[in-house]
C-alpha cells in the first residue's frame, strides 16, 4: 500500500495530479475484469493512463505488453501523446483503435493464406465520380454499391440514400447478423437487401484479389481469431493487460474480439458510460455493459461519478435528467464545483430568429472558442453558417458535409432558375420535366429531344409532339412563368418555383414513392430561401451557394484559432466549452420522428438513445448551457422538444405555475433582434384591416381574414395562419402588398 501511496504522491508532485479515491481504486485493481462506469468530465483518460503508468512503474509490467484500445484515432493519438506527456521517460505503449487491430490481425492471416486482397475503402478520390454505368467501376465501395444499386433499381441513388444504405451494412456487420436475417433489419432504400447480397458475392468475385472494406475488418478479423488457433495464441501470449476505452461504442464484433484477446488471462479494463451510448444505429451495444457481469462473473464494477468540468447548476439537471431512462447503471454524478448561471431556455418565435438570435448573442464575445453550437443534425448547420459568415464571426465546423450543396434538390432550383434565361435548353428540362407542373412524360421527352431548331423546348412541345388535352394549358402556362421569373429576385423565384410551378408537389409524390424524407426536402428549400433573402439576382444566388460551400470547407482550419465550433451532438462526445447553445429542441428533430414512432410501437430503446444523446450535449457545457427552441418552422406550428420539457420542470418546477396561468400558446422570449432588412415592415396595428393584402417574411404575400386582440389570421398560398399581433410588430415580418 505505501508503494502505490508513493505512486500517487510522485504524479501529484510532478504532474499536479490528484486523483479521487474512486480513482485511485480504478488505478490499483489491475487484476481480473474492471468495468470503470466514468460519468461525464470525470477524469477518466487521466485515470486510464496512471492506471497504465501504475502497472509499468509499480507492477513491473512491460509496456510493449499492454494495449489499449479505443474508439477514434483521434482518441488514440491524445491517449498516446497524453500517456507521453506523464510518463516521458517510459517506452510507448501499444494504443490504437479496435480496426488497426482487427486489420493486423488479417493481413498476418492472409499472408499466412496467401490471400491477395485490396482494401476499397479510404483515401479515394471521390470528387470525379465518372461513368457509374461503366464496364469496371473503380474498387471502392461507394462506386461499387452505386453500380449494383443502379443495376437492380434502376435509378440513380442518392447521396442521403447512399449514407443510409452504407449504415444499414455497417450495421448488419457490426451486429454479426447471418444473412437470414438481414431483412429484418429496417432500412428505407430500395431493394437494400439485394444491394449488399450483389455486393458481397462482387468483393469475391469482382475482382482477382478479395476485396474488404473496413467493417470486413472486423467480421474477418473476429473469423480469423475463431478459427486460427495458433494465431489466437500467438495474439493472447502478446498482451498482459487490454485496456478499452468508450466502450459504450463497441459493437457485438468488436466486443467479441477483446473477449478471445483477453479469455486466458482475463485482465480486461473497460473504461464506458452507458449514458452516453449514442451509436447503435452503426451497431454499437450498450446492453453489453448491463450484462459485462454475464461474460465476466468475477468483475469489479467502480462508479467514477464526480464530474470536474462542469458548474452544480448543469450536474444537477443533467444527472435528474439522464435518470429518466430506465435501462441503464443506476449513478449519481455530482460535482463539488460551484453554480454559475441557471440553464437558460430560450423560446423563439419561428425558425429563421434562432440563427439571427445566436449572431445577436455571440458576435460581441471576444473568446469564440470557449462557445459551441451543437444540434441534431448536420442539415441545421446551413442557416446558422449563413447568417455567422454575414457577421462576420468565424466558425469552425466539426462535422463539414458538403451534401448540401450536391444535393438534388439544390440542382433542381438551379436548373429551374437557369431555364428562365433561356427556355431553348433540352438538356435543363429533361432535368426537371418529372417535377414541373407539365406532366411530360418520358416518351415526350424523347420525342422532344430529336427536334434540334434551337427553339423554346415549350414550343417545341406544343407545335411538334402529340400532347393530351390537359397539358397544354399546363404547358403555355410554364412558358409564361418562366418567361415572368426572369428578372425577379431568387427568393421569390424560388417561391414560384415551388408553388407555381409545382416543385413542392412533385417533392411530395417523390418522397410517397421512394420514401424520401419530405419534411427533410421541405427544409433544404425553406434554408434556400433563408440564403436568398436580401441577395437581388439569381447569378448571385447561385453564386452565394458556391460561396458558402467552399466557407465550409474553409472553416476547418479554424479548429485552432478563435471560432466558435459548430458541431453534431455525435460528434461533440468528448469535447468540453465554457458556453454551449444547443438548438433545434423540437419534437420530431429530438427526438426524431424515428424515435417516436418506435416507441410507439413498444421499443423505448430508440426513445432512450435520444435522451442519451441530448445528456452528452448538456454535459459538453462548463459554466453556460442555453437551448433554443421556437414555435413555428416551415410554416407550421411545432412542438417543443419533450426533453427540453424535461430539463424546464427540472429547473422551474412546475408549482411555479398553475394551470390557470399556463398561455395556450408557448410564449416565446421577446428578443432584441430587429429585422433590418425591411424598412417596409408594419410597426402599427391600426395599419392592418380585414381584406388588406401583405406580405409575411416567411410564409409570402396573403389576405387579412379576421384581426382580434391579440391574433391575426391571414390567408396565404399554403393556408390560413394564425398569428401573433405583438410578434409581427416587434419583429417586422409585415408589409402592405400591391
Amino acid at each position: 500500500m505505501k508503494a502505490s501511496e508513493d505512486f500517487f504522491s510522485r504524479k501529484e508532485a510532478a504532474l499536479g495530479v490528484s486523483l479521487n479515491q474512486v480513482q485511485k481504486q480504478a488505478v490499483l485493481q489491475t487484476e481480473g475484469a474492471l468495468l470503470l462506469l466514468a460519468s461525464p468530465g470525470s477524469g477518466k483518460t487521466t485515470t486510464l493512463i496512471m492506471r497504465i503508468g501504475y502497472l509499468i512503474e509499480e507492477k513491473g509490467a512491460s509496456p510493449q505488453r499492454i494495449k489499449a484500445v479505443t474508439f477514434s484515432r483521434a482518441s488514440a493519438a491524445d491517449m498516446r501523446e497524453r500517456f507521453k506527456r506523464f510518463f516521458p521517460e517510459l517506452p510507448p505503449v501499444d494504443f490504437s483503435t479496435i480496426h488497426s487491430l482487427s486489420f493486423e490481425i488479417v493481413r498476418e492471416h492472409f499472408r499466412k493464406t496467401g490471400t491477395a486482397f485490396q482494401l476499397i475503402e479510404g483515401s479515394v478520390d471521390l470528387g470525379a465520380e465518372g461513368d457509374f454505368n461503366a464496364e469496371h467501376p473503380p474498387l471502392h465501395k461507394k462506386f461499387i454499391l452505386r453500380r449494383l444499386f443502379q443495376t437492380i433499381v434502376g435509378e440513380s441513388i442518392t447521396d442521403d440514400q447512399m449514407e443510409e444504405l452504407t449504415t444499414y451494412i455497417s450495421y448488419i456487420k457490426n451486429k454479426m447478423l447471418p444473412p437470414n436475417q438481414w431483412s429484418l433489419v429496417d432500412c428505407d432504400v430500395p431493394e437494400a437487401e439485394q444491394v449488399l447480397r450483389a455486393y458481397e458475392a462482387f468483393k469475391r468475385s469482382g475482382s482477382n484479389k478479395l476485396l474488404i472494406d473496413y467493417d470486413d475488418m472486423l467480421t474477418i478479423g473476429n473469423e480469423v481469431l475463431g478459427e486460427d488457433r495458433e494465431l489466437l495464441r500467438k495474439y493472447q501470449q502478446r498482451y498482459d493487460y487490454v485496456l478499452t476505452d468508450e466502450s459504450q461504442d463497441t459493437s457485438m464484433v468488436q466486443h467479441a474480439i477483446v473477449e478471445k484477446l483477453v479469455s486466458e488471462h482475463g485482465n480486461l479494463c473497460v473504461v464506458a458510460d452507458d449514458d452516453q451510448s449514442i451509436y447503435s444505429w452503426r451497431g454499437a451495444e450498450p446492453a453489453y455493459l448491463l450484462d459485462f457481469r454475464k461474460v465476466y462473473p468475477d468483475a469489479v464494477t467502480l462508479f467514477m461519478e464526480q464530474n470536474y468540468r462542469s458548474s452544480q447548476d448543469i450536474v444537477n439537471a443533467s444527472n435528474q435528467f439522464i435518470k429518466k431512462n430506465k435501462n441503464r447503471y443506476d449513478k449519481n454524478m455530482f460535482t463539488s464545483n460551484p453554480p454559475q448561471k441557471p440553464i437558460q431556455i430560450k423560446n423563439l418565435v419561428c425558425y429563421p430568429n434562432q440563427a439571427a438570435y445566436l449572431v445577436e448573442e455571440i458576435q460581441a464575445v471576444e473568446n469564440l472558442s470557449d462557445i459551441a453550437v451543437l444540434y441534431r443534425n448536420n442539415s441545421s448547420s446551413i442557416s446558422i453558417m449563413n447568417a455567422f459568415e454575414r457577421a462576420g464571426i468565424p466558425f469552425y465546423m466539426k462535422d463539414s458535409d458538403n451534401r448540401f450543396f450536391s444535393h438534388w434538390v439544390i440542382a433542381d432550383i438551379l436548373n429551374f432558375m437557369r431555364m428562365s434565361f433561356t427556355d431553348k435548353r433540352v438538356d435543363l428540362l429533361e432535368q426537371i420535366h418529372t417535377k414541373l407542373s407539365g406532366y411530360i412524360t418520358k416518351q415526350q421527352m424523347a420525342a422532344l429531344k430529336e427536334i434540334q431548331n434551337n427553339e423554346s423546348v415549350f414550343d417545341n412541345l406544343l407545335q411538334y409532339v402529340e400532347l393530351q388535352d390537359y397539358q397544354v394549358k399546363q404547358l403555355q402556362a410554364c412558358k409564361e412563368i418562366f418567361q415572368k421569373m426572369k428578372n425577379i429576385p431568387p427568393l421569390d423565384a424560388i417561391r414560384v418555383i415551388r408553388h407555381k410551378l409545382g416543385y413542392e408537389k412533385a417533392i411530395a409524390k417523390m418522397s410517397e414513392r421512394f420514401g424520401f424524407r419530405k419534411d427533410y426536402l421541405i427544409g433544404i428549400l425553406n434554408t434556400l430561401e433563408e440564403i436568398a433573402n436580401t441577395l437581388e439576382t439569381m447569378e448571385s444566388f447561385a453564386k452565394r451557394l458556391k460561396y458558402l460551400e467552399s466557407v465550409m470547407k474553409s472553416s476547418k482550419s479554424n479548429k485552432t484559432g478563435n471560432a466558435v465550433t459548430f458541431s453534431t451532438l455525435h460528434s461533440a462526445k468528448g469535447l468540453e466549452f465554457q458556453r454551449v447553445f444547443m438548438i433545434d429542441l423540437i419534437e420530431g428533430i429530438i427526438p426524431a420522428n424515428t424515435d417516436l414512432e418506435k416507441s410507439a410501437d413498444g421499443d423505448r430503446s430508440y426513445l432512450e438513445e435520444a435522451v442519451r444523446l441530448f445528456y452528452v450535449g448538456m454535459t459538453r457545457a462548463k459554466t453556460e448551457l442555453e437551448l433554443l427552441t421556437y414555435i413555428e418552422r416551415d410554416g407550421e406550428e411545432v412542438k417543443e422538444s419533450r426533453f427540453l420539457s424535461m430539463v424546464r420542470r427540472i429547473v422551474s418546477p412546475p408549482k411555479q405555475a398553475s394551470k390557470e396561468e399556463r398561455p395556450k400558446h408557448r410564449k416565446a422570449d421577446k428578443m432584441k433582434i430587429v429585422i433590418t432588412y425591411n424598412p417596409n415592415a408594419i410597426r402599427n396595428k391600426a395599419e392592418l384591416k380585414s381584406g388588406a393584402m401583405v406580405r409575411h417574411r416567411a410564409f409570402g404575400k396573403g389576405e387579412v381574414v379576421q384581426i382580434e386582440e391579440e391574433r391575426i389570421q391571414i390567408r396565404f398560398q399554403a393556408g390560413v395562419k394564425t398569428l401573433l399581433l405583438d410578434t409581427c410588430m416587434e419583429l417586422g415580418v409585415l408589409e402592405l402588398a400591391e
